[in-house]
């Protein structure tokens, strides 16, 4: 029995090609879709999927990032708490400072009546 509901988003196209699928196999929908998906996974927990070509894809994928970042400060990893601190520090002298100006802004209005 099935009590399970799950959705997501698909094109127009792609549902209009589901849906004449299911009418040229004379089935609904959900019945192609349970099909398909239960090939799927048995496909995939059988491993009838070709492991080399799903470990080129990953390695394509890795190799894409491989060497992306980069920081030119070798020591940085083991400097992490040193510079999220100095981060810190300067963003609050930031905002310390435009606090000041405000204030003394302020200040100089009420020390003026302007208020």
């Amino acid at each position: 029995m099935k009590t399970e509901v799950y959705s997501w988003r698909v094109s127009a196209d792609q549902k209009a090609a589901l849906e004449e699928e299911a009418r040229r196999e004379g089935t609904s929908l959900s019945a192609l879709l349970d099909r398909v998906t239960a090939e799927w996974l048995a496909e995939r927990r059988n491993g009838d999927v070709d492991d080399g070509v799903e470990q080129a894809t990953i390695r394509k994928r890795a190799m894409g990032a491989i060497g992306s970042i980069r920081g030119g400060d070798p020591a940085r990893s083991g400097r992490t708490s040193e510079l999220v601190s100095e981060i810190i520090a300067r963003k609050h002298e930031k905002e310390s400072r435009a606090f000041s100006r405000i204030f003394r802004k302020s200040a100089r209005r009420a020390a003026s009546g302007a208020d």
